[in-house]
């Protein structure tokens, strides 16, 4: 009898330790990892700022991932978040196709994926951007209207990005609207360094279009681009043409209020695509469902006006 009765103590021993042990693991902080290719984007760096820090304020652990510009490289680090246990991942400024099998291969160990300044693939819990369809019709109808829809325009994009890539497609799409205004060119802008490397591209095509009329204007898919052009047409007095962006980064509002060849871009609210995802990832750690998996912060149109 006494036999049995150590034996039973044991046994509630043993299940009284298992459960402090689960207590503790509860009580864990959660951990919280961001990925991107483009830290050194001005935007992408102020998105991965707010994360972390609003991250870092409800108590989670945060681990960020920059691979310089290496999309290829994105796949394997985030293969190694996921065999590390994170809790959660953050694509930022990233198209999910690219790492689609990790995506899966996360779900399936039900650590949940975000996006934040991305795009939306099954596998994700959600991703937090600007409807970059409806900005692109934005700039696009704004900048048309400066040409008097008609004359010669530069298109500078970036079309691996999914968010520059819809704006694209909304220029695109418009263009067949504008019988009179003629694409010159259409040029991918490099990643890492695009103002350097628009700024580059635009001197070379000044010196193949050197006509008063022969450049209108010069849709850029983002702001930094629209720096480098402006930068370009500064440095050889070309005022006559006409340059928008995307973002509403402090650099592209400052030239704008110069009154320069810079005359309008639209204004993305990143922090409060770093709050969505920060709110819908803390419901998600609460055992409840998000709030939908398309989500949109607001934006605005930025002239000198």
């Amino acid at each position: 009898m006494k036999k049995f009765s150590l034996v039973v103590v044991s046994i509630i021993m043993v299940l009284s330790l298992m459960a402090c042990s689960n207590t503790t693991s509860g009580d864990d902080k959660p951990r919280v990892s961001i990925l991107t290719p483009y830290l050194s984007s001005v935007t992408t760096k102020q998105m991965v700022d707010e994360l972390e820090q609003m991250a870092e304020e409800k108590g989670w652990e945060v681990n960020i991932v920059d691979t310089k510009g290496d999309v290829g490289a994105l796949a394997s680090r985030m293969e190694d978040v996921i065999s590390s246990g994170t809790d959660a991942i953050v694509l930022v400024s990233t198209d999910p196709n690219q790492v689609h099998s990790q995506i899966l291969s996360a779900s399936e160990k039900n650590i949940p994926v975000f996006g934040c300044d991305a795009s939306y693939i099954d596998g994700m819990t959600l991703n937090a951007t600007s409807d970059n369809s409806e900005m692109g019709n934005m700039i696009s109808e704004h900048l048309f209207e400066l040409m008097g829809g008609e004359g010669n325009l530069i298109v500078l994009t970036h079309r691996p990005h999914p968010g520059v890539l819809k704006r694209t497609e909304a220029l695109d799409k418009l263009l067949s609207d504008y019988p009179n205004i003629n694409v010159i060119t259409e040029q991918e802008v490099q990643v890492p360094g695009p103002i350097e490397n628009a700024r580059k591209q635009m001197e070379n095509l000044l010196l193949a279009n050197q006509g008063e009329d022969a450049i209108t204007a010069v849709w850029a898919g983002w702001d930094e681009p629209a720096i480098g052009v402006t930068q370009a047409l500064n440095s050889v007095n070309r005022d006559n043409v006409v340059v928008t962006g995307i973002d509403g980064n402090s650099q592209a509002v400052e030239l704008i209020e110069e009154g320069g060849p810079f005359k309008a871009t639209v204004k993305q609210n990143f922090v409060g695509m770093a709050e969505i995802v920060i709110d819908q990832m803390e419901k998600v750690f609460a055992g409840e469902e998000v709030d939908g998996t398309e989500l949109y912060a607001p934006a605005e149109l930025i002239t000198a006006e």
